[in-house]
This record gives structure tokens, sequence and C-alpha cells, in this order.
């Protein structure tokens, strides 16, 4: 067993996106247990000096403009998916860096969009230190894509992708990103993986490249302390009206197509028809970055959208005075907003669609529903009338995703 006084984590950012959020959570609750715990990241937002970034600002634009041109001269140059796969061609070589010299393990997490090619992480493991890495999607599994959808190649081997219909071709960039990646799994036999839900390690065990490695279920740690029930009277937006029941809904991105946000609408629609009464003593309340706006204009409930929210003051007290928080993503791992809200006292009411189930008791702490508007607009009734207690949300959420109790987990996983 090792002794585990150090650990540094990877990640392209330290606050920006889903993986990012509860990377940072995960190296503050490994502090609190006494690890001397640092990030290293492509993109700062924080002001943590424990957080220190990669490189210049020109080669970490470059190394980011050269996986993306790589892709797009490969989809057709189709902006609309050019985020939604990754290819670690490219990235940074920091297996000399002065933080993983000193680390006694490093822990992988999101480490796409030119901060390590996959030559860069048989680097790291040359090291010989204890090397975990994080899921946060289906990436590690699958030839290039982060979401396989309805797509079973990564159960045999990539290829004819959807992301690379201007190839056309069996050995298109995902064929070679999943025969890449075995290539490098088989050299690192000590490399753990960690999958955030029991949803996404069945799809692990599923996959050709991950089935019979060394697999782990760890779920994202998360400080439910930090998270109250009573609203404390932080300020908040003029346009959000607290006489009203609050349905809180974020996202990095609204309308990235996984979230689904259409459906939502659609379902507080539904939700006013079928109770007009009951939906006109409701505001729905958004934030996060929406690009498509018009998705807002055929909204029949009364709304508000906040756009990206940073200030984690204004979060956690809009959680607080909400009633419902929803969720309508065709493809989740793990959902935070669902676990914020509900830490906050939240009822949720969620598509099933990942690893909703590992947070949501159907029936005893939330609602989960198909994809039916119908469906999600009779769940959200039941919800807005009879909300579950608050108190009882905020515990149920602390014991099972506790911060130490995860941050311990991942010492005994290195050790």
């Amino acid at each position: 067993m090792n002794d585990i006084r150090s650990i540094v984590l990877v990640c392209t950012s330290d606050l920006l996106g889903g993986a990012a959020v509860v990377t940072y959570r995960l190296m503050n609750a490994l502090k609190k247990l006494g690890v001397k715990a640092s990030m290293l990241v492509m993109n700062k937002f924080s002001d943590d000096p424990d957080v220190h970034v990669i490189g210049s600002r020109l080669s970490r634009k470059i190394k980011f403009v050269a996986e993306r041109g790589y892709i797009f001269t490969h989809n057709g140059f189709n902006r609309a998916d050019l985020f939604k796969v990754s290819v670690a061609n490219t990235g940074f070589d920091i297996s000399r860096h002065p933080l993983v010299k000193e680390a006694d393990a490093v822990i992988l997490s999101w480490i796409n969009q030119g901060l390590l090619s996959l030559a860069d992480i048989r680097r790291l493991a040359a090291t010989g230190k204890p090397l975990a890495w994080v899921m946060h999607d289906m990436w590690c599994m699958t030839g290039a894509c982060h979401h396989a959808q309805d797509c079973n190649g990564y159960k045999e081997h990539c290829g004819n992708c959807r992301y690379f219909y201007d190839e056309k071709k069996e050995k298109d960039l995902s064929y070679k990103g999943i025969s890449r990646k075995e290539a490098l799994y088989n050299s690192i036999p000590g490399l753990k993986f960690v999958a955030v839900s029991s949803w996404l390690r069945d799809r692990a065990n599923d996959s050709r490249l991950l089935q019979g490695r060394d697999l782990h279920l760890i779920a994202n740690a998360f400080p439910a302390e930090d998270f109250y029930i009573s609203p404390k009277g932080i300020e908040l937006p003029d346009e959000i009206d607290f006489s009203k029941k609050l349905i809180i809904m974020g996202a990095a991105r609204l309308d990235d197509p996984i979230k689904n946000f259409p459906l939502a609408v659609s379902s507080l629609n539904r939700l006013v028809e079928m109770d007009c009464r009951l939906a006109e003593g409701c505001q729905a309340v958004f934030f996060g970055d929406l690009r498509d706006k018009t998705h807002l204009d055929d909204l029949k409930m009364p709304y508000v959208y906040l756009g990206p929210v940073c200030n984690r003051s204004m979060i956690t007290e809009l959680y607080a005075r909400s009633t419902v928080v929803l969720s309508t993503s065709l493809f989740e791992t793990l959902p935070g907003t669902i676990i914020e809200g509900m830490s906050a006292g939240c009822t949720p009411v969620t598509t099933g669609n990942g690893g909703q189930r590992d947070i949501v008791e159907h029936g005893f702490t939330g609602y989960i529903t198909g994809n039916d508007s119908d469906e999600i607009a009779s769940a959200l009734i039941v919800a807005l009338k009879v909300p579950f207690d608050r108190r009882l949300q905020h515990e149920a959420i602390n014991s099972r995703f506790s911060d130490e109790v995860i941050a311990q987990r991942f010492i005994e996983l290195l050790s």
C-alpha cells in the first residue's frame, strides 16, 4: 500500500463545465482530509492558488485549434457536431511538470480539447505513479464521441461514425481512435477507470475497450453542507417572483441537444394546459448559456431567463427558493443540477436517461419519467402540489455524496 499524501488532478478547466466543477470539488475534499491536492488545467476561472495553468496562452490556443481543426477537416466542416467528439491528437507532456513530479498519485478527469493527447497519457503513466481516470461521459470507451446515444459501435469497434459522415468509411477517425485507445490501455495495466454512475459503469462493462479493465464506481464528491434549505435573503434578480412556486432548470448550455430543452418547454406548456390555475402560480427559472433564445418564444408559463450564472451564492439561493428542479436530458452521466437542487430541498422531476437513478428514488425523493411531455407535466403537477420534505431531500444527498466519503474512496483506490 502506498502512502498517498499528494495528488494532482488534471482537467481542462477548474470551473467551466460539470466535469470541471466536480473535479475542483474533489480537490477541495481531498484537502479536507489532509492531502496536498492541486489541479493542472488549461483554462482557469477561479483565483485558487492550488489551481495551476499549463503552458502559455499561445501554446494553449494552438493545442486547442489543432485538435478542433483536425476534427473539422474530417467531419465535413460541420460546426454543429464539432464538440461532440474529441480525438486527443495533441496536448501537453505533463510528466515532467513539478506538480506531477512531487505528487504521489495522479487523477485524470476531462482532458480533451488540447490538454492531453493519448501519447501524453502514456508518458504520464511511464512515471510509475498510481493513475486513475475519472469518466464523466462515454469518451474513454468510444472511438471519438462523448455520448454514443443509440449507437452500439463502441461495443465492438467504432467506424462509419455519424460525426465523420464526410468520410463515410469504416476506418474513419472513430475507428482509428478506438484502436489507439486499446493500444494505450493495454500498455498501462495499472490504469484504474472510475465511472461516476452505475449507468456509465454498465456502458463501460458492455464496451470493447473497458470490458474486463480495472473499473470502479465512485460518485462525484458533493459538498451538501454548502447548500441550505431555507433562503438567506441573498439578493436575486428583480424579475424573479418569489410569490410564485419556482421551477428551476440550469445547464452550462441549456440548448445543448443532449439537454433536450424543447422537451422542457413542451412539458411546461402541457402543465399549463393540464392545470392552468396551478401554472399561474408558478414561474420557470432558467440559467445557463442559451445560444438560440427563440426556444423560449413558445413557452406559455411565466418564466425568467438569467443567462449564465457564475455567482455560486446566487445559485444556492435560487435553489433554496425553488420548489422543483427540472431535467429533461437525453443522456446524463450524473446530473449535477439534480444533486444541487435536492441538497437545497427541491423535489426533482427528471428523465431517467442515465445516472439519475443513482440520485433520485422514484416516488420517495423525486420523480423519474420517460421522454414524454405529458408524463413530465403530470410529475410536475404532483411535485408542485405535494413537494417532498426539504430537510429529508438535503439529507438524502449528504448521506450518499458526502465529499469526505468520496475523497476517502479515491485515497484508498490510489493507495
